[in-house]
This record gives structure tokens, sequence and C-alpha cells, in this order.
């Protein structure tokens, strides 16, 4: 599964800095997409920071950091819709791919929780 969460943030991040480069060339807005841009890649840089952690709690921690990363961007991605920066097609595409890896790192995080209570 952790692989899968690296290659899926990774494809995101590149969503991310592709929907990045398109609202600052297309559309002009180069403050909300500036904050998309860092929490939308930092998914994927937690990720792979959590896939070389020295303990479980580290690896816990900065799957946990990357959960927290998806809902921030999330939040970007309304807000950028709710002002007309993203069309409907255009915001659910790029955030069901967010609600997917958060999904997924919600799976990873409360396994790994759990496997630490138990051991």
């Amino acid at each position: 599964m952790e692989s899968a969460i690296r290659d899926k943030s990774k494809l995101f991040a590149i969503r991310i800095v592709k929907l990045y480069r398109y609202l600052c060339n297309e559309k002009k807005e180069f403050v909300l997409s500036k904050q998309l841009m860092r929490s939308g890649t930092s998914i994927g840089a937690n990720v792979v920071e959590a896939q070389s952690a020295f303990s479980k709690k580290d690896f816990l921690a900065k799957m946990y950091i990357a959960f927290k990363e998806c809902s921030e961007t999330e939040y970007w991605l309304e807000l950028l819709h709710k002002t007309d920066y993203l069309t409907d097609e255009e915001f659910e595409s790029i955030n069901e791919d967010n609600l997917a890896l958060k999904k997924l790192l919600s799976s990873i995080t409360y396994t790994t929780s759990q496997n630490l209570k138990n051991s």
C-alpha cells in the first residue's frame, strides 16, 4: 500500500503543478493557487519522508501530516471552485483524486496507530 500512496501522491502533485500553471497563466490568479501548490505538493513530500522514517511513530506523524495537507488542499480547491476559478468539472475531477488520497492516508494512519497500540 505504501508504494501505491507514493505513486498516487506524486501523480496528484503533478496535477497540482499543472493546475497551478493554468490558474496563473489563464486565470491570472496568484494567491489561492500558490496556497494550493504548497499544500497539494506537500502531500507527496510527506509520504516520501514517512517512507524514510526512523520509527513507526515518525512514520505515523509524517503520514498524518500528509493527511492534514489533503484537508488543506480540499479547502483551497473548494475556495477556487466557489470563486469561479475552477469549473464544476475541473473541481470534481481533481477533488475526487484528493479525496481518494485522503481516504488512503486515513486508512494508513488508522492502521498504523492501531498497530502501535497493540505492539
